[in-house]
């Protein structure tokens, strides 16, 4: 596991969470970046990537 993964991995959660609940599309096109961010650390360090929507509070 990377520390640049964890980093990415780390600030998309906080954005994601962060705009989540927004109903403006910007705010929703801010979650769906930090999801992005969220991912890519996720795979750089070996994990699979969330597939759910932002905000729709399934865990996988």
């Amino acid at each position: 596991m990377s520390i640049e993964g964890k980093a990415k991995e780390a600030a998309g959660y906080i954005k994601e969470e962060a705009y989540e609940h927004g109903r403006s599309p910007e705010s929703q096109k801010k979650a769906e970046e930090g999801r992005e961010l969220r991912n890519e650390g996720r795979i750089e360090d070996g994990k699979a990537p969330k597939t759910t929507e932002p905000g729709s509070g399934a865990s996988e």
